[in-house]
């Protein structure tokens, strides 16, 4: 994601992540990240997000989640998965938002 958060940010987006590891953890296996990252999630969490919360080998934990949410709070988008396969890889997600910044553009046009 850190590669894609300049062209996710240039589309109005955010990166926010979580992560079920403590701090020392998240900043080894995610050094250069300079979006958020949540630490030490709970199955509240999980719950609050209507995310998975299951079984890993490491115990249980919340299941890959994740969200795009319009600028008016909605959820447009969503991908849970309960293990590596299935996840949305950062170049999708950008043109998700360039579909959702052109549909934005052409409504105002329309309506100017």
């Amino acid at each position: 994601m850190q590669k894609h958060k300049d062209a996710i940010e240039a589309l109005g987006g955010k990166i926010i992540a979580g992560s079920v590891d403590g701090a020392d953890k998240v900043a080894e296996a995610a050094p250069d990240a300079t979006f958020p990252i949540a630490v030490n999630m709970t199955q509240e969490h999980a719950d609050a997000m209507r995310a998975w919360w299951g079984d890993h080998p490491r115990g249980k934990i919340i299941q890959p989640s994740e969200f795009i949410i319009s600028r008016d709070g909605k959820v447009v988008h969503s991908m849970y998965a309960s293990g590596p396969v299935g996840r949305m890889h950062p170049e999708e997600i950008v043109n998700m938002l360039t579909l959702f910044d052109r549909r934005d553009r052409d409504a105002a046009a329309q309506k100017g």
